[in-house]
């Protein structure tokens, strides 16, 4: 049996640009990206804290050091530039994996300029 597993965490993301002329994704600065192990094109979970909406779409890179965080496309209609995020993926495993797993986290400040923790980070 084959189990989901928080896998990478970017919390107090502040919300840089909003698109909906744009199809479906949450553009993030590739840097944080790397980061917390996030890929280009994978599934998230986006927790807006200003609002409480929360919905899914697929990770895209922005560019290396933006400090971006653009919501696009439908998912705009749920978020504000300013808007503080909360940024999720997951991966699946068996049980035994999970016991040992450990979430790459960071949390942010200062408009994404800082990173004020981080957990499991290499």
């Amino acid at each position: 049996m084959l189990i989901e597993i928080l896998k990478s965490k970017i919390l107090r993301a502040e919300t840089t640009d909003s698109r909906m002329d744009y199809e479906g994704s949450l553009a993030i600065d590739q840097d944080l990206m790397d980061i917390v192990g996030m890929l280009p094109y994978e599934k998230i979970l986006v927790g807006n804290i200003t609002n409480g909406k929360r919905f899914e779409t697929y990770a895209i890179p922005a560019e290396r050091g933006s400090k971006t965080f653009s919501v696009r496309g439908a998912a705009a209609h749920l978020g504000n530039v300013g808007d503080l995020l909360v940024i999720m993926s997951f991966a699946q495993m068996t049980e035994d994996e999970a016991k040992n797993a450990k979430p790459k986290t960071i949390t942010l400040a200062e408009r994404n300029t800082k990173i004020v923790k981080s957990t499991n980070i290499d």
